[in-house]
């Protein structure tokens, strides 16, 4: 049985979860969410009301809800099963009536700067739950979200910010005053009255998620602020919380002259101007307003006004201006970091056969240099490729204690043309013994990212096509990407 025209039908009338067509849910879902949209666009909040009560009612949505919660990362948390009949099963519990969310169990992450931070996990029914309203709430905020806002948006992306902030910079006019900040704690400071008083959706079932406790070491304990950081709907409250922020001070500041922009992801953001009291007097207290009446503070710790020669991180970048031209390149701690990483995974991986090894770091190369590979990297990346050559130095020298030199180069290394190349011996798929090579991150050309419009939003009939452009450019890129590597791997066989 096919899933063809499930959007409004009863729970009751459950499909065989292998035989749905995710393709036509998806579709239905998403025709419904953009009659929300449409509908927040005309300002008819009780048409958005309705069509939000239909589509956390409906069996499309719901199969979708429950979809993504069990092909995630989360998806070995206790509660829904992994057959297919407990999975459709579990949409039954998908209703509003009688559903009291469970209390989180508390955990903890580390954070970049050595502290812990802690996280409530939801179980499985709770986080397919959000999943179904969140479904409802995210074209709702989609429609109200600040222009210059990128974290946790649908079609936007860390690079979306960074090339915002190119843009505001990068000019001889262009402001040469930034004030950094982070919102301190925000994800568990966010006052449960403002939340409740402000997003639009049904407020017994978020007054139970915001309410329902968490258990530590077998204790109960009640959460009196915050929302529930770790559930699927979190960074959507959030992001709606801070929305607004953008109009609060544009309102206040000089129509000439200020130089005003901000950029903001999740809880990071940043704002430029042309004068430090401008910053000082006019913009900083217009955010620490807006936040306070939310239950929110600025990190101090974090907050930093600088000037643009000077330079600032901002989401793993430095951002700086040498005489007059804007660099971007990844942040140096960030770059430490990731050699450290690296460092420990190596040493690790003694034991390991060479060409697992060599999968396995590339793996981690290529992920960590398609992140960066928009900005001004180059240099960066021979770097790396020369601190894991003498991580690979001492890797070989722990594997093979009593063989010299010549020994290891001869076994691990080849020569093409210039260039000494670490590889190993593989079987392809057809079982053909082919050398796997360790890739450098300098082989990788620089691809500068285009940056999405501010005003874009995928719940728009308007940007249908300027999104399906984006889609047919990133899927020429990555094949672009895909027929490079395989080209030097075929040069290399060839060498």
């Amino acid at each position: 049985m096919t899933a063809t025209n499930v959007a409004g039908a009863p729970s009751a009338c459950l499909p065989d979860w292998d035989s749905i067509d995710w393709a036509q849910i998806h579709k239905q879902v998403y025709r419904l969410q953009m009659r929300i949209a449409k509908a927040v666009r005309e300002k008819r909040w009780g048409k958005v009301a309705a069509l939000q009560h239909l589509l956390t009612h409906s069996l499309a949505a719901k199969l979708w809800a429950v979809r993504r919660v069990v092909t995630n990362k989360g998806k070995n948390t206790p509660g829904i099963g992994r057959t297919s009949r407990r999975r459709i099963n579990a949409i039954r519990t998908l209703r509003q009536r009688g559903y009291r969310p469970q209390p989180l169990r508390r955990a903890y992450v580390p954070k970049s700067n050595g502290k812990m931070r802690p996280l409530g996990i939801p179980t499985m029914t709770d986080r397919a739950m959000q999943a179904l309203y969140a479904l409802a709430l995210n074209p709702i905020a989609e429609m109200m979200a600040d222009v210059n806002s990128y974290g946790f948006r649908r079609k936007r992306s860390i690079a979306d910010a960074i090339g915002q902030c190119f843009l505001s910079l990068c000019r001889k006019h262009s402001p040469q005053w930034i004030w950094e900040t982070d919102i301190r704690a925000c994800f568990d400071q966010i006052s449960h009255k403002w939340l409740l008083a402000n997003i639009p959706m049904n407020q017994r079932i978020l007054r139970g998620w915001l309410k329902c406790g968490y258990l530590e070491k077998d204790a109960f304990f009640a959460t009196e602020a915050g929302t529930p950081q770790g559930g699927i709907i979190s960074p959507l409250l959030a992001n709606m919380t801070l929305d607004g922020l953008e109009a609060a001070i544009a309102a206040v500041i000089p129509k000439r002259g200020a130089k005003v922009n901000m950029v903001r992801y999740a809880d990071d953001l940043i704002i430029t101007g042309a004068s430090p009291a401008l910053l000082k007097e006019k913009v900083i207290p217009v955010v620490t307003g807006f936040l306070a009446e939310r239950g929110l503070a600025l990190s101090e710790e974090k907050t930093r006004l600088c000037h643009i020669s000077d330079g600032f991180d901002f989401l793993g970048v430095n951002i700086r201006k040498h005489d007059q031209k804007l660099l971007i390149k990844p942040a140096p701690q960030k770059v430490r970091h990731f050699l450290r990483e690296l460092k420990g995974f190596i040493k690790s991986c003694v034991a390991l056969p060479t060409d697992i090894f060599i999968r396995r770091l590339n793996s981690k190369l290529r992920g960590w240099a398609q992140s960066y590979r928009q900005v001004v990297a180059k240099k960066i990346f021979g770097w790396v490729d020369y601190c894991v050559y003498h991580y690979l130095r001492k890797w070989m020298r722990h594997r093979h204690r009593n063989k010299t030199d010549a020994w290891l180069k001869q076994h691990y290394y080849t020569s093409i043309g210039m260039r000494s190349e670490f590889f190993a011996m593989s079987s392809n798929s057809h079982g053909e013994q082919q050398r796997l090579f360790l890739l450098k991150t300098a082989d990788l050309p620089i691809r500068r990212h285009n940056k999405i419009t501010g005003a874009a939003t995928p719940y728009d009939p308007a940007w249908s096509d300027y999104f399906k452009r984006r889609a047919i450019q990133r899927g020429v890129q990555r094949m672009s990407d895909r027929r490079f590597l395989s080209t030097c791997a075929l040069q290399r066989q060839a060498c």
